[in-house]
């Protein structure tokens, strides 16, 4: 089995990461498919189109989306898995997989189930009380109903009050992994808290869900960052000999910090663009923390150009801004020097706001919500 991504350069985990990630290597040690353009011919001979995220290689690997989409054209149901733990605001680069994932629910009809696992945050950081994962949790969900997915084949659940529905399957999990199997896929140790090792185990059950609850086996697909593909490694050696179907996994790349790290993370605040992060604080923070690919003064810029493929600003555009000849324009004047660096973070923090505005409002309007999206024990 192979353990999760680690290397002089960079360390990939469901909890870390760090350094500069080479998505080649981690196809490879992840035992995961490249994306190939049989599959997106296939998405777009049943979708219409070709995604933006799947154009532009942001959701580049998959594990049997071939599957999916085979199931999907015999009208078969199939179910969609998501989740977010909560321990800490929701920033924009939990928002990508979640904008996807709509996609996928609105152009191939698939009901989705979203997972708030809320105990594993608490079992994973030292600092965070139950108390506070309940708090998060609520916000967290006001987020996940703003992205706008279809109350009518949608349904939250969180993992310590749904677990009357999950316990039993979590157990049968459990009774197939074996500590050494747990520790090489997740690195735990001898010291690491027992109930990390059983939290894998439930991290597993949303991915049989879909058959518990059509009474017959159901495919799931999961949208998720590569980070996570390590749980559902888990679920796919133990599934079938608990009688449910090996899950689908289709995985993004990381949406990259603003000072250029491996990804965004929730705990420095200072650099993290949250979903309720009011305009002049998105500016703020572009504007000081965005790395940029300019030149070190403004004639060299005008004579040499910029670098738009080490720039976050235009990073962050191919993640937000959909329409590929804009993007284009960007890329181009960039480079050629027709653009400054501050221009370009400009236009990053319009497109930016022109978003956060929609989410904010449609996050005040899902308070009010909130019981069409729940499953309750």
């Amino acid at each position: 089995m192979a353990s999760p991504q680690q290397s002089s350069s960079f360390t990939v985990t469901p909890w870390i990461v760090k350094g500069d990630v080479d998505y080649d290597k981690l196809i490879t040690q992840f035992g995961v498919q490249r994306i190939d353009d049989a599959l997106l011919k296939h998405v777009k001979k049943l979708t219409g189109e070709i995604h933006p995220y799947l154009r532009r290689n942001i959701f580049f690997s998959h594990m049997y989306f071939d599957k999916i989409l085979d199931a999907v054209e015999k009208k078969q149901k199939v179910y969609l898995y998501t989740g977010r733990a909560p321990s800490g605001p929701v920033h924009l680069g939990h928002i990508v997989p979640w904008l996807f994932t709509k996609w996928l629910q609105d152009r191939l009809n698939m009901h989705l189930l979203f997972q708030i696992p809320d105990e594993e945050k608490v079992l994973f950081k030292d600092n965070l009380t139950t108390e506070e994962a309940e708090r998060w949790t609520k916000e967290n969900i006001l987020d996940i109903i703003a992205v706008g997915f279809d109350p009518k084949k949608t349904k939250i659940f969180v993992d310590t009050e749904y677990a009357g529905h999950m316990y039993k399957h979590a157990c049968a999990v459990a009774r197939k992994t074996t500590a050494s199997t747990a520790k090489a896929l997740f690195g735990f140790t001898d010291s690491d808290n027992v109930g990390k090792y059983f939290y894998s185990c439930m991290q597993s059950v949303p991915a049989f869900l879909p058959t518990v609850m059509e009474k017959k086996k159901t495919l799931c697909l999961i949208p998720c960052a590569i980070d996570q593909d390590v749980h559902f490694r888990l679920t796919r050696d133990v599934a079938e000999g608990i009688g449910f179907p090996k899950p689908a996994t289709i995985l993004c790349r990381f949406l990259p910090a603003l000072t250029a790290g491996a990804k965004m993370s929730a705990s420095e605040t200072e650099t993290l663009v949250a979903t309720t992060d009011t305009p002049d604080v998105v500016k703020k923070k572009i504007m000081k923390y965005a790395f940029s690919g300019g030149r070190n003064n403004l004639e060299e810029h005008r004579k040499y150009g910029g670098n738009p493929d080490i720039d976050i600003a235009y990073q962050w555009l191919t993640f937000f801004e959909e329409d590929d000849a804009k993007l284009k324009k960007v890329y181009n004047d960039y480079k050629s020097g027709k653009l400054l660096s501050g221009e370009l973070k400009m236009i990053l923090v319009d497109k930016l706001n022109t978003f956060l505005k929609k989410h904010q409002a449609a996050r005040e309007k899902a308070k009010k919500n909130v019981e069409k999206f729940m499953l309750r024990d």
